[in-house]
Formats: structure tokens, sequence, C-alpha cells
């Protein structure tokens, strides 16, 4: 699922003479739709994240990636700079207070300020029931699932203001169709959809528009009579459709990407 906040167009680019972004989808140098953008993906070196902060930068954007282990930025990073891509990685865990301030600084060191922020980052370390489930595993879960992107958005919240910006949360079709032994994952990516709704409330003025956006899960084609199974890349092209101007009137929506209707 994803969420964004609506915000007008004029004014929506930032100069910033450190950015240079040397390869986008327009095959022009520095003209994509989101060229001297900047954008933060947690959760973001393989996957859905990675195939999003790839778009955003190809798409013209200066993408900061972020996971919780070292080799996989590294990875990732060596992919994306080897496509002449603008991007800078960190590691990060987004359940820990400091890791989110690494990251803001990070973010920082380009242009003082931040347009985008996509929450990809989620755990579900337990399969089984709801009622079953431990106190640890309910803090887990819902400390990275949805505590930590409010978290992280307040700390953002300074650097985005009057940038005409978004933010898009990554939450997951189980938010409208649990699964049942995915219990208390359902209910923090049915809590997304909340977030998301009140959170548009609280940025409009701010000019940030905010948006939910629900990925497919593969083993749903069989159930749904999907005709393929999805790829990350399906989810990629939405979120930098809801950070360019194109979007700049959708503000508080939840959005599934998943093949079939997610209200079944």
């Amino acid at each position: 699922m994803l969420s964004a906040v609506a915000r007008g167009y004029q004014g929506w680019f930032h100069p910033c003479a450190r950015l240079s972004v040397r390869m986008s989808s327009t095959g022009i140098d520095g003209k994509g739709v989101l060229a001297n953008r900047v954008a933060v993906v947690t959760g973001s070196t393989s996957g859905i994240g990675f195939a999003i902060a790839r778009r955003l930068a190809w798409d013209g954007a200066h993408v900061v990636i972020s996971s919780r282990k070292q080799q996989n930025v590294d990875r990732a990073m060596a992919k994306l700079l080897g496509e002449g891509l603008s991007v800078a990685g960190i590691v990060c865990h987004v359940g820990k207070a400091e890791d989110r301030e690494q990251l803001v600084a990070k973010a920082l060191e380009h242009c003082g300020g931040v347009d985008f922020l996509v929450c990809s980052a989620g755990v579900n370390p337990l399969v089984g029931s709801t009622l079953g489930t431990s106190e640890q595993i309910w803090d887990k879960i819902l400390s990275v699932n949805v505590k930590s992107p409010a978290l992280l958005l307040s700390q953002l919240l300074p650097y985005m203001e009057n940038r005409r910006g978004a933010v898009i949360l990554v939450s997951s079709i189980a938010a409208y169709n649990p699964v049942v032994a995915l219990g208390v994952y359902n209910v923090s990516k049915t809590a997304l959809l909340g977030l998301t709704r009140t959170l548009a409330l609280e940025l409009a003025p701010k000019d940030i528009r905010f948006h939910g956006n629900e990925s497919f899960w593969k083993n749903f084609k069989e159930h749904y009579q999907l005709q393929r199974i999805g790829e990350s890349e399906d989810c990629a092209g939405i979120v930098s459709f809801l950070c360019s101007p194109d979007a700049s009137y959708i503000n508080g929506e939840n959005i599934a990407v998943a093949g079939y209707s997610s209200r079944l």
C-alpha cells in the first residue's frame, strides 16, 4: 500500500549545487521528473524497497538507501552506482533512535533538506496466532512496522517542510485480507492505513503529501487467479508517480498494487 500527501506544483524544484544525477529514466542527465530532489528509502537494499530506490534515482532524485546490515548496503550501492545513479547508503535499523538520527544526518549531507520519505522496512519474526504471540514479539513488530515510520518522519519533518514533498508507507494486502498465520503482522499493516490518513491531515498545512501503498503477495496468484505473480518493480512506478508533480492533488490515499481488488 502506498500513501502520500498532496502538495501544489508551484515551487516544486529546489536547487542543490552538490547534487548530480548522471542517469534518469528520461535518458537526459539531471532532467528526470524528480531531478534535484532528495529521497530517503528505508529497507531499500533488496526487494520492493530496492526497486523503489532504483526507480526514484532513475527519475532524477538523489536517493539515500539503508538497511540493517553493512554488506547489504554495500551490495546495493555497488549496483546503483554501477548504473550511474546518484545514491548514498548507510546502515539503519529503523527501530533504533540512534540509527534513525544517523540516517537523517546522511540525507542532510547532500542538500540540507529531504523531499521524499519512503518507509519500506518491516519485520515479521513470527508465524502464528495473534493471541498466542508474546509481548516481546508484539513490541518488535509494532515498533518497526508502525512506530518507526512516525518517529523517523518526526525527525525528518523540520527538513521536509515547505518543500512540497511526499511520504509513502509500504503496507501489505494483509491490511485488507489478513492471513491467519500472520496475526500481529496483519494488525501492524492495517495500522498503517490509519497512520496514513491521520498524518495526511496533520502534514497538509506543511506542504507534505502522504500515501499508503499495498504490495501484493506472490502466494495469492492461485487463490485469486492472477495472470502472473507480482515483481518488486511493479511497486516502483507508482511510488515515483506519487512523488512527481502529476500526483500533486493526491493526498491521504491507500493505493493497492495487487493485481486484483484488495476489497474482495
